[in-house]
């Protein structure tokens, strides 16, 4: 009988410690691995934050640049072309997201590969005209400043800007390599 009341003692307190848990965090039975997927990949930034960021990044690459006045000339395209990518890839996040809340049910393993696909030939359309927008700046460059362009635009090109400084490490293979030593 005695072990029978303990049994049945366990097994309620083993029932009962999730529900506590989630009580204590306030979370719901609903919001599920989600919700704490959202939590750990850290803070959503406003749209007021995005653009600021993006500034930011635009301003770096081009003071780290020091631009002639002959090379200023070429700098309002690489800038459109890199304020159009974070858009697109903007609209693109926002499109995902307002597709996750709508569905009820997991894709299957070949819908996910089609829609990876077709993201990865939007972002490849996108890196054509960055590129083609960045060239004439890059050729009018000289060698210690195309070093910079290449550290600056790489660290920037990253996912998550500095997502693989994040998980690999700076001095890992993903690292990007020292500018070249400027000569005096």
């Amino acid at each position: 009988m005695k072990k029978a009341i303990v049994a049945a003692a366990l097994a309620a307190g083993v029932a009962v410690t999730p529900l506590m848990a989630m009580a204590q965090n306030g979370a719901q039975p609903g919001a599920g691995p989600r919700a704490e997927q959202a939590e750990k990949r850290g803070p959503r930034f406003s749209e007021a934050d995005r653009a600021a960021f993006l500034d930011a990044r635009i301003a770096g690459l081009k003071a780290g640049l020091k631009l002639t006045a002959d090379q200023e000339k070429n700098w309002p395209a690489l800038e459109t072309a890199l304020r159009d990518m974070a858009k697109a890839r903007a609209d693109a996040m926002q499109e995902r997201r307002e597709s996750r809340t709508e569905r009820t049910e997991r894709r299957g393993a070949i819908e996910r590969l089609e829609m990876r696909a077709d993201f990865m030939e939007k972002r490849a359309t996108e890196m054509k005209k960055l590129a083609e927008a960045a060239k004439p700046l890059y050729e009018s460059l000289d060698e210690a400043q195309k070093g910079r362009f290449d550290v600056l635009m790489r660290a920037g090109m990253q996912r998550g800007h500095g997502h693989r400084m994040r998980h690999a490490g700076f001095h890992h293979r993903g690292a990007p390599p020292a500018p070249p030593a400027q000569q005096q």
